[in-house]
């Protein structure tokens, strides 16, 4: 919250602290925080030192506690919203998620009931260990792609891109795509 002047507000938060309203009440309606509010009172004198000349907060209807109760359900409320708005995200990720599978599976009918055989039913599916780092080389002698010794030991890399393989690049204006030409595993040269 920004620090601001209150005092254009003075006869207002007067009227306030005299209805007993709580500083974080005062606070929440003026956008700023509780120790500004306290502050400004002390300046003002507006604090209310139990004379009852000086304060009407005795004659009227304390108000403090219903007002701690709007200011708790409005956060309630606002934390609730948040909460909401994360699970639909998750789903959203998952439902993308879910999608890129079936057309994964959709592309390879073939190839995963033989890679399902192989690695055997009892084995989890192995993921990569993170993102690795690589250098793009445009030197003399050509193109290449130098990656990170790391790539040795991800388990992705080691079961289904070790050793030369042939691929196809699409490049884009934020991204270069590398993918396995022709989608087989039958060329292992």
């Amino acid at each position: 919250m920004s620090r601001r002047s209150l005092r254009p507000q003075l006869n207002q938060i007067r009227g306030w602290v005299r209805q007993g309203r709580t500083d974080a009440w005062i606070a929440h309606q003026l956008e700023v925080t509780v120790q500004q509010i306290q502050a400004f009172k002390r300046e003002h004198g507006l604090e209310p030192d139990g004379d009852p000349t000086e304060s009407a907060a005795t004659d009227e209807v304390d108000l403090r506690a219903e007002d701690d109760a709007n200011i708790a359900a409005e956060l309630e409320a606002e934390e609730a919203r948040r909460a909401e708005e994360e699970a639909k995200a998750a789903e959203e990720a998952a439902r993308r998620a879910a999608e890129e599978d079936a057309a994964e599976e959709a592309e390879e009918p073939a190839a995963k009931p033989k890679r399902a055989r192989a690695r055997g039913r009892s084995r989890a599916r192995k993921r990569s260990a993170g993102p690795l780092e690589g250098t793009f080389d445009h030197g003399e002698e050509g193109y290449g792609l130098w990656l990170d010794p790391a790539v040795e030991d991800d388990p992705v890399y080691a079961e289904h891109w070790a050793g030369h393989r042939p691929v196809e690049v699409t490049i884009e204006e934020d991204q270069i795509v590398i993918r396995r030409a022709g989608g087989g595993d039958e060329n292992d040269d």
